[in-house]
């Protein structure tokens, strides 16, 4: 189910945007912009506005589609709860060698002699 609300979801996506692109620069689109509509604060509603207004209100209602069956497909525990508490093992060290910085009490290291 939820794949298929994706793909209308998408496919709605695509149309708004070509059908925002078709429409006029100025005043064209969703009633804003100027000429025509200015002095009765209402434009003339075009074919392509009611379209788009008709494309984003299904965009929204399959966007809280989406939203409503993530969460019930969520499950209740975290990430972190699935691990089971377990850590990764240690590299093991070469035998005779320390991981931590030399000490005070630790021989200077010298330069390998070029023979």
């Amino acid at each position: 189910m939820e794949n298929v609300v994706l793909t209308v979801h998408l496919i709605l996506a695509l149309a708004l945007i070509g059908v925002v692109l078709l429409q006029r620069s100025e005043g064209g689109g969703l009633g804003m912009g100027g000429g025509g509509g200015v002095v009765s604060g209402r434009s003339a509603a075009t074919a392509l506005g009611k379209v788009t207004w008709g494309l984003a209100v299904a965009f929204i209602a399959t966007s809280i589609t989406l939203t409503v069956l993530a969460r019930q497909n969520a499950s209740s525990t975290s990430v972190i709860d699935t691990t089971g508490g377990t850590t990764a093992p240690a590299a093991p060290a070469a035998p005779g060698s320390s991981l931590l910085p030399p000490g005070l009490g630790d021989q200077p290291l010298t330069p390998p002699r070029v023979d």
